[in-house]
This record gives C-alpha cells, structure tokens and sequence, in this order.
C-alpha cells in the first residue's frame, strides 16, 4: 500500500476570516490542496457555508485558546483588526481589545501548540516625515490605531510565539463580499458623477490585496521569523493614485478635487510620507509585488469593473 506524503495536510487558522484580506487569505489556503483551513471572526457566519467556520471574538482570552486547541493548526494567520483610525482616538479600550489584546491571546495560544503565527501591521506605525521605510527604521506612531498596532507588534515579540510581522499598506483589491475598497469607491463613485475629494499629501505604495496574500503564504512556505514590509511596487499619492484609477477605467477626472489631509480636520493624525520599501521581502520570501497598472486590470477582470 503506497502512501503520498501529500495526505498529511498543513494547518492554517485565519481571525478576522470575514474581512477583505480574511476572504483572499481563505481562498488561497483552500485552493491548495497541501492545506486544511479554519476560518473565524466576530460575526455569527460566513459567506460560504462550505468553509469551516466558527463566530470567535479575539478578544476573548478563553474562546481564542479553546478553538485554537480544538483546530491545532500549525499556522495562525492574524487578519483581524480594528481598522478605523479615527474611531479609535475615541473608541480607545475596543481598539486595545481587539488590536492588542487580541494578538495577545492568540500569540499565547500558539505558543503553547508550537503554532508560527503570521500578524499583519501597518505603515502607521512610523511618523510619515521620512518615508519610504525598511524594517529597520525606528517606529513613532501619530494616532491611537498607531498605537495599539506597534503594541500589537511588541505584545508578539515577548509572546514567546514563533511569528511574522507583515507591515502593509493602503490595502485594495476585489474582495467578494463587504464594504468596496479605495479603487472599487472611486470607479463607482465616478460613474454616478458624485465628485470625489483626495489628499494630495499622502504618499505610499498602495498594495494590492493578493500581493499581501502571497507574501503570507510565502512566509508559510519559507518559515520566515521577523518583520517584513509588502507593499505594492509603486510610491505614489493618494490623488495621483485615483487619477491613475479614473485613466485607466476611462472615467471623469474633472470630478476628483484635489485637497491637503488638513482640510478634512480628521481627529487622527496620518502619515505623510510614508510607503514602504520592501527590499526585504522580495530577497528572502521572493516577493514579487504587481504595479499599479497590472493590479487593476487583474481587478477590472475578476470583477467585470
């Protein structure tokens, strides 16, 4: 009797299972067959029944260890977040919960199963004075949601876990389910002649969603310990990104007014110049990021944009 070494399967455990990089993650794991997937988040299910689902709140030191003893996965994959910066200057102790405290329990979890844990962080953690960043440049977060994520970094490295920080940011990309993403709100946006206003002043590489999802597989598959930036291949602004958008999908873009972060008198303050250099990742993981205009047409294909 032969037995394939493909029958025993890897583990993947994904939090935060039901938001756009939570779907994408999901998908990956599932289409490949040396892997067995557990998904779960906040809400009571998922969108696809098929998948093995169960409503988790991370911020829930018991129900975290108990499911992640019950799935006994080799990997946790940490999508969940609290993502609204200016909610959280005033939402503070939800935002510690779910972006700290979180981490934590699942961190100790993994731990004790010997699980590696991969966590996804943000270019908030650095001042936007003098970007674009590598891993080595030292921290200094503006806002509370700063805060709580280079915390939430902190809280794994004295976890004793086995993990990977993955910085990332201005996510997009063509998630099934849920609220649109940047490029998803400017295309329908344009088409329903609504004018659009867009800070000038903030600069990165905006990172398309299975760029991200292809840097945590690849973390998987090299068993990478550390921080690693993903980030899209191209540094540009937030405006030049959405001319970029209105260009390619033949839209209006008399109806983009330009603006300064200043003018929205937000109570969080962002990073300006920020982006993030990915050097790292592209020499040890292989990472390979799309440009700007590969990214949206992949997007304008699957989702007949």
């Amino acid at each position: 009797m032969m037995f394939s070494h493909d029958i025993i399967k890897k583990r993947v455990f994904v939090a935060g299972a039901t938001g756009m990089l939570g779907q994408r993650v999901i998908q990956h794991f599932l289409n490949d067959a040396n892997f067995e997937v557990f998904a779960c988040a906040v809400e009571d299910k998922y969108y696809d029944d098929s998948v093995n689902y169960k409503s988790v709140d991370i911020t829930k030191r018991e129900s975290v260890k108990n499911t992640v003893y019950d799935f006994y996965p080799d990997f946790i994959v940490n999508t969940a977040a609290f993502t609204n910066v200016d909610k959280s200057e005033t939402e503070r102790e939800l935002a510690w919960k779910i972006n700290v405290k979180g981490v934590e329990y699942l961190a100790e979890a993994a731990r004790v199963i010997d699980a590696h844990m991969v966590h996804i962080s943000t270019d908030y953690v650095f001042d936007g004075l003098a970007g674009p960043y590598d891993e080595r440049a030292t921290p200094n977060p503006l806002g509370y949601y700063a805060r709580t994520k280079l915390a939430s970094e902190n809280a794994l490295r004295i976890s004793g876990a086995s993990y990977t920080v993955l910085r990332t940011n201005v996510l997009f990309g063509a998630a099934k389910y849920g609220r649109p993403d940047f490029v998803k709100w400017v295309v329908n946006s344009l088409r329903e002649n609504k004018t659009i206003r867009i800070v000038a002043d903030q600069i990165g590489n905006p990172t398309y969603l299975d760029d991200l999802v292809q840097g945590i597989a690849k973390t998987i598959r090299y068993k990478k310990n550390g921080i690693f930036n993903i980030g899209g291949r191209d540094i540009i602004s937030r405006y030049d990104f959405t001319l970029l958008i209105a260009d390619f999908f033949n839209l209006d873009k008399s109806l983009i007014q330009k603006i300064l972060t200043a003018d929205l008198n937000q109570p969080a303050k962002r990073p300006l110049k920020s982006g993030l250099i990915t050097l790292k990742a592209e020499t040890e993981l292989d990472y390979k990021p799309h440009t700007l205009l590969e990214a949206l047409k992949l997007m304008k294909e699957e989702l007949n944009l």
